[in-house]
């Protein structure tokens, strides 16, 4: 994996105006802390590593976030972390400007424990599974997809979580009238496989 990875200046490139100091700024900090640090992007946004993840940054319409993997078994001597600690990303909070980050050498001291963390081979302590709902599909649900070949083939393909976003979508559903709109939305959308939030998808 090279050091750099152009996906990275695309993604900031394509961000919001006030979100390229930021990126840049975690960039070019997390770098500084460990040369062995390489990038990717997983889940549509950057994420940085090294034997594992380390740490990753995103953009979205008013704020960024920036998070290490394992924050939970990080040390938080300057109490930058918050109290959400077991969030994947975003433990800094909204960052809407580079002053809203830590002092820099506090940032580069924390990056190069997530490396040590890493670097010996320290595993996040995994939660028990949750028990598994089964997922109540409506049968006129059912029976409007079945009328679409391609959607109820596509449907069964999805994913639970992929299949819960729809059907949410359709029993959330006011009057009957949104209902049988959305219904016919849905079948169309599926057919072509779409997920249900196919419009905000990177």
């Amino acid at each position: 994996m090279e050091k750099y990875d152009a996906r990275i200046e695309t993604y900031i490139n394509a961000s919001a105006g006030f979100a390229h100091p930021i990126l840049r700024h975690l960039r070019k900090l997390i770098h500084q802390a460990s040369d062995e640090i390489r990038e990717t992007i997983k889940w549509g946004f950057p994420h940085f590593e090294y034997k594992g993840t380390v740490c990753s940054m995103a953009s979205f319409k008013a704020h960024c976030a920036f998070g290490f993997w394992k924050s939970t078994l990080l040390d938080d001597p300057a109490g930058i972390l918050g109290k959400e600690k077991e969030q994947a990303m975003g433990q800094l909070g909204r960052i809407t400007a580079v002053s809203d980050l830590p002092d820099d050498a506090i940032l580069t001291a924390y990056i190069k424990n997530a490396v040590r963390l890493n670097e010996e081979g320290v595993k996040l302590i995994k939660k028990p599974a949750a028990e598994k709902k089964v997922l109540e599909i409506p049968d006129y649900f059912l029976a409007g997809l079945s009328a679409v070949p391609p959607a109820i083939q596509n449907f069964n393909n999805f994913s639970p979580s992929q299949k819960k976003e729809y059907i949410e979508w359709i029993t959330e559903a006011k009057t009957e009238a949104t209902r049988e709109k959305r219904l016919k939305t849905a079948a169309e959308w599926i057919s072509e496989g779409k997920h249900r939030n196919w419009k905000y998808e990177r």
